[in-house]
């Protein structure tokens, strides 16, 4: 069972990402969506999509941003299980400072 999923997604400028948003929340076992655009061209647009809940179906949420006329780039993060696990930072994370 998917808890969460970070998506790296292109999509064209219509829809917009309201509409876009309330459409991959409505799905069911998602509980929430946060889109955020970090680049925009002529014609479409980059956004980070992170999609949480107590079991997001992928293949639902594909369908879905595909019918929307958007297209996956990568999957950047997924959490999986009964619990979310949050990113610890490490001693590799971390540059050194001279």
């Amino acid at each position: 069972m998917i808890r969460r999923v970070v998506l790296d997604v292109l999509k064209p400028h219509r829809p917009s990402v309201v509409d876009l948003s309330l459409a991959l929340s409505s799905l069911e076992g998602v509980d929430g969506v946060n889109i955020m655009i970090y680049e925009i061209d002529q014609h479409v647009e980059n956004a980070k999509i992170t999609i949480v809940g107590t079991k997001v179906d992928f293949d639902v949420v594909k369908e879905k941003l595909e019918e929307m006329g958007a297209t996956i780039h990568s999957v950047d993060e997924v959490a999986s299980g009964k619990k979310l696990v949050e990113a610890v930072k490490t001693p590799q994370d971390v540059s050194a400072r001279i």
